[in-house]
């Protein structure tokens, strides 16, 4: 669905805690970017429903990446750019 584009290529990388867990990513990454990039849609947010929600636009309009960084709830991850110890953890519950 998502491709890097070779002139984004990655300067070096960067720790981020995901749920606890930590993961190295590109430090050219927004948040939204780096979970899609870590986990696909499957592993972003949920509807009501229980089915899969993941970010849609990319670029702040939709409010589809809504998530918790250090400990901020609300963020629009595509937005943020990731940074290293960054803590994020997902929004389960549609709002």
């Amino acid at each position: 669905m998502f491709k890097q584009l070779d002139s984004a290529a990655s300067t070096g990388e960067v720790t981020i805690w995901l749920e606890g867990h930590s993961h190295r990513v590109p430090n050219t990454l927004s948040v939204a970017a780096a979970l899609l990039w870590l986990e696909g849609a499957a592993g972003y947010r949920r509807h009501v429903d229980g089915s899969n929600r993941a970010p849609l636009c990319m670029m702040g309009v939709c409010h589809e990446c809504l998530i918790t960084v250090d400990g901020e709830p609300n963020r629009q991850g595509c937005l943020v750019p990731v940074a290293e110890g960054m803590r994020i953890e997902r929004q389960w519950r549609a709002l």
